[in-house]
């Protein structure tokens, strides 16, 4: 199916990556986004979904290369990333990482980016008592360094979210209060999104469209919808009916 949008915010085509051995991780990757839509990646684990994540933030792992791509992006970027604690310096209180975050990306001075770290940590429902004596990653909730990374990607002012599993590490009563932030929080500042997941239920209710990944190629791609309730695909059918039970494919909030 193919992809018809206007303006798009970003466009990656033909993206293949490999490893130095030359063994083939990706091949021939493309979608475009428009702006203030949401997009779905899913397949099983090792199909190359935050590998092709990676590559449009820049942030291959070591040994992996890209072989090739034409990646256009008319806005900035933001990634949250799949690990909320691992994604933090251990070393460093998290509101001292975020005013960094904010001093740097919107080049503003370190009292007004202590500022505007209070104004996300509220945007994120995170605790006022942070606003009074700092902590270390160790010192919060799972949910609650999750909310720290959404905040720091926030304090990039991003056109384009790029979300790699930002619920797996969590529990599911937590995991539910990471996506109503995520939902609210897009509808609010219109940034597109692209979110890697296995859960079909999450891009259900999240994603405007869908691609699925099989082996490092997209094998489907549609209306997330459409593509769910009539795969065409052997293994999306299969990825659909492993789905135990399976989810009410509709557009609904996040609980």
């Amino acid at each position: 199916m193919e992809e018809k949008m206007m303006a798009p915010i970003l466009e990656v085509e033909k993206l293949s990556l490999a490893t130095r051995s030359k063994k083939k991780l990706v091949s021939n990757v493309s979608f475009t986004i428009g702006r203030g839509e949401s997009m779905g990646l899913v397949g099983e684990s090792g199909s190359g979904k935050s590998l092709t994540l990676r590559s449009i933030i820049g942030l291959l792992p070591p040994g992996i290369e890209q072989v090739s791509a034409n990646i256009r992006c008319s806005g900035r970027c933001a990634m949250i990333f799949q690990d909320p604690i691992g994604a933090l310096d251990p070393l460093c209180p998290v509101v001292g990482q975020l005013a960094e975050v904010v001093a740097y990306n919107q080049k503003v001075s370190r009292k007004a980016s202590r500022k505007i770290a209070f104004e996300l940590l509220d945007m994120l429902g995170l605790p006022a008592s942070l606003k009074q004596k700092d902590r270390y990653p160790h010192q919060l909730s799972g949910g609650q360094c999750q909310r720290i990374v959404i905040a720091m990607a926030l304090a990039c002012k991003p056109d384009i979210l790029l979300c790699d599993e930002p619920t797996t590490a969590l529990d599911v009563t937590v995991q539910h209060q990471i996506l109503e932030i995520i939902t609210r929080l897009q509808k609010e500042l219109g940034f597109a999104m692209v979110f890697v997941t296995h859960n079909l239920a999450i891009v259900s209710s999240m994603c405007s469209r869908l691609c699925v990944m099989k082996e490092g190629q997209i094998i489907e791609r549609g209306d997330t919808l459409t593509l769910l309730q009539n795969p065409q695909n052997p293994y999306t059918q299969r990825l659909i009916s492993s789905v135990l039970p399976v989810p009410d494919f509709e557009r609904r909030p996040v609980l």
